[in-house]
């Protein structure tokens, strides 16, 4: 079967003024889906039903990088909300533990990020270790390829923001922060700790 574009988790001008419909809808229409239309094109004659997670862990050149594009854009759009709420207490929590404060954590995202020059992500992943960082990773690259688990996603290709701010990569990465998506940031982390609890329990067995 094709591999789908997914549904925007709310309307194309929810994340106005922060993210304006026509930059949405570019981004969602033109970009994500162009990675799975040309995917669907190398895929083409290969009637085994492969996941994007699949391919991203088996697949090599352009089918493994447009495979980890549309999977970081989906996973992109849900770290966004236009129902915003407060990091919960666990969270919060866990950001200050490892950055002192929450803001402390933002201002080493946007410094990561910033300092990121070239086409790709910035993300806060839990790692094999057990604990909180944040990872850049130029063009296709997935967090899922190094083992981390991925928590929180910007992304930092020029078509991100360019439409709605121009070559003010810093301001895009401000008022970002105003449309995050933190109960689905928890979440991504409680199923994180989750799971590493249940390795090292199985190491015990």
């Amino acid at each position: 079967m094709p591999l789908e574009l997914p549904s925007l988790p709310y309307a194309t001008d929810a994340l106005a003024p922060v993210i304006s419909a026509q930059n949405l809808r570019m981004h969602h229409e033109g970009i994500h889906a162009g990675y799975l239309q040309r995917l669907n094109t190398l895929l083409a004659g290969d009637d085994k039903d492969q996941s994007l997670e699949h391919i991203m862990n088996t697949g090599r050149g352009e089918a493994q990088a447009c495979a980890c594009q549309a999977w970081n854009h989906t996973f992109f759009w849900q770290c966004l909300t236009p129902w915003y709420q407060s990091p919960g207490d666990a969270l919060e929590k866990a950001l200050t533990a490892r950055w002192g404060s929450l803001e402390g954590f933002q201002e080493a995202f946007m410094a990561s990020a910033m300092a990121h020059f070239m086409g790709g992500w910035t993300w806060l992943v839990y790692t094999p270790q057990g604990r909180l960082d944040i990872h850049n990773a130029a063009d296709a690259g997935s967090p899922l390829l190094r083992g981390f688990i991925p928590l929180l996603a910007v992304d930092m290709w020029e078509h991100a923001w360019y439409i709605d701010f121009g070559n003010n990569r810093r301001k895009y990465l401000q008022k970002l922060w105003s449309i995050i998506n933190w109960p689905f940031v928890e979440q991504c982390l409680e199923d994180a700790m989750a799971t590493a609890e249940g390795r090292r329990n199985l190491l015990h067995v």
